[in-house]
């Protein structure tokens, strides 16, 4: 019998020049758009606290709307070049598959959502509590979000787990007796990245009355294995559950068993890019027992979206450059299933029960210390 593979999860100095960074999106972005000759439609749609762009790219003309977006964490970053991929690919070529997607669809991604987080390979954004007090001076006197940090590596430049920062209530305005929260509670929208995808859903929802899914992209910790076999490593957790129990004010438009089908549709084609290369099978359900109204999941399932999460090997702290082929091409197949599904109509078929038989996540077998992740700060979090 072999024995389990060694693994930690201990963040290092690693190298991360190969992924894209804020200044190669844009022209990378204006390439796609001219390329496809305005297929894909590049917009700014935001700015971050350091005045980076928020960019949105668009393509499609159908009345399905997917919303896409990645790197709310600044140290995960293959979904952003996935839906690079993605966007050339639905956006130049003239194949029956394209030309459904952009009849059925309308595609809007926004890429990099967190700019400057992923300029500093963080997680968390780069916005301060007396920037937020500064923009709403209701809350001079509340104490800082649950979600603020500004210990260890963050001392010297605070930020927030803007991933933490949505609310179902999309008119939200923050309150000060809704401070300092808990993950168990709705966010704020005090942050720039949040309020821009907040902005842009409900653009949407103006102009098709629904967004039909909504997909977010994330990594997670880089050494849970296979519940049957701990040799092998999860290459991708996937999940559409994220609330425990629909408030009733939003229980009419949650559908958790059309979010069960789309999740169905990546896995089904992951498994089926298995015969290829195996570690496209090695994908498991995230952990079912969350209860998340501040995500962007969460709030946008309670709005009747069906929900998406991509949660991919490894962060850029624990295996860098390492496998970025592999798994941005991991998340790429498990797009194209879903929204191929979705254009095709054939997601409607799918059984939702098929998402229970889903494997669960296995142990996480990290050498890693309990005091690594005290020393190294908040970067260690090993969820969503």
């Amino acid at each position: 019998m072999a024995a389990t593979p060694e693994c930690s999860n201990r963040p290092r100095d690693l190298p991360i020049n190969e992924f894209t960074d804020h200044d190669e999106l844009g022209v990378e972005l204006d390439r796609i758009e001219r390329v496809s000759e305005g297929a894909v439609d590049v917009e700014q749609v935001g700015r971050s606290t350091r005045g980076r762009e928020i960019w949105s790219a668009r393509v499609g003309t159908g009345d399905k709307v997917v919303l896409l977006t990645s790197e709310i964490h600044g140290n995960e970053k293959t979904g952003t070049d996935a839906i690079l991929d993605l966007l050339e690919w639905v956006g130049t070529k003239d194949t029956r598959k394209a030309r459904q997607w952009r009849e059925e669809l309308t595609i809007v991604a926004i890429p990099k959502m967190n700019p400057d987080g992923a300029e500093l390979s963080r997680r968390g954004n780069d916005l301060t509590w007396q920037e937020v007090t500064a923009r709403h001076p209701q809350l001079r006197q509340s104490a800082p979000a649950w979600n603020y940090y500004s210990t260890g590596s963050y001392e010297e430049l605070p930020g927030f787990d803007t991933n933490r920062d949505y609310n179902p209530d999309l008119s939200y305005v923050p309150q000060p007796e809704d401070f300092p929260g808990s993950s168990a509670e709705a966010g704020w929208y005090i942050t720039p990245e949040a309020s821009t995808v907040r902005d842009v859903y409900r653009g949407l929802e103006a102009e098709f009355g629904e967004v039909n899914t909504y997909v977010d992209l994330h990594h997670q910790g880089a050494c849970y294995v296979m519940p049957e076999d701990p040799e092998e490593f999860v290459t991708m957790s996937i999940s559409g559950k994220f609330i425990d129990e629909p408030d009733p004010e939003y229980a009419d438009d949650y559908d958790v068993d059309y979010a069960k089908q789309l999740n169905v549709a990546v896995y089904n084609q992951l498994q089926a890019a298995a015969n290829r290369r195996p570690l496209f099978g090695n994908i498991t359900l995230y952990p079912q027992d969350v209860d998340l109204p501040g995500t962007g999941l969460g709030s946008f399932a309670l709005n009747g979206s069906g929900s998406v999460l991509f949660e991919v090997r490894g962060q850029t702290q624990t295996l860098g450059q390492k496998y970025r082929a592999v798994l941005t091409r991991t998340v790429y197949i498990g797009l194209d299933g879903m929204l191929s599904a979705v254009a095709s109509g054939r997601v409607d078929d799918l059984d939702p029960a098929d998402y229970d038989a889903i494997p669960p996540r296995g142990p996480n077998i990290g050498t890693n210390s309990a005091e690594d992740f005290m020393l190294l700060g908040p970067d260690n979090i090993l969820e969503d």
